[in-house]
């Protein structure tokens, strides 16, 4: 039987620390906990004793030195994890954008396809009723259709898009959602047809 690894304790010395004393001027314990030496070299340390380290750690201001403008645009920067972005419609610099080409976009669902070419589903889509255009659209059906495509078509994406079956994806379950309010839409739309029909038979 064999013994898991045990885990690495709260406030445990790192492992990887250097066999050195406290860089805290006086203090002769052993250092076992590193620290960055400031904000433009972050993977160069200092190494203190646990009582040091913590006075460091309070003292730390990662923004120090910094004026209120600069900060300000290194928290802007921050959104985009300090890569460079452009506008929607510009994709990088100018031979970036001569070069550029919708269809080189991941696009798994054909969404800017369908709004760029109009499908025979899109033009038939067009027919239905405002209310079921929508829905048809993220079912990719045409219209006129019957309840029993409808189903058909919902169990295929539905299955497709699952959270379970697309667990590294995580715009899965939001497409899932999606095809499965557009599903219950178009049932009910049909579900209600056929009853209106059936009172006005009787």
């Amino acid at each position: 039987m064999q013994c898991k690894p045990s885990r690495h304790k709260a406030f445990a010395p790192d492992p990887d620390a250097p066999q050195q004393c406290c860089d805290h001027p006086d203090c002769d314990r052993p250092a076992g906990y590193r620290a960055p030496r400031g904000r433009d070299n972050l993977r160069s340390y200092y190494w203190f004793c646990l009582e040091h380290v913590r006075q460091y750690n309070a003292s730390w201001d990662y923004y120090r030195g910094m004026t209120p403008g600069q900060i300000e645009r290194h928290l802007r920067e921050d959104t985009s994890w300090q890569r460079p972005s452009w506008k929607m419609g510009t994709p990088g610099n100018d031979s970036a954008r001569a070069s550029f080409k919708l269809d080189d976009l991941h696009d798994p669902l054909d969404i800017l396809n369908r709004h760029r070419r109009p499908s025979r589903a899109t033009e038939t889509r067009r027919q239905a009723p405002p209310a079921l255009r929508e829905p048809l659209a993220q079912l990719d059906l045409e219209w006129p259709t019957t309840l029993e495509i409808i189903k058909t078509r919902y169990r295929v994406l539905a299955r497709r898009y699952h959270p379970d079956a697309n667990r590294d994806d995580p715009r899965a379950e939001e497409r899932f959602k999606v095809i499965g309010t557009a599903y219950a839409t178009l049932r009910d739309h049909f579900a209600n047809s056929t009853e209106q029909a059936t009172a006005g038979a009787g």
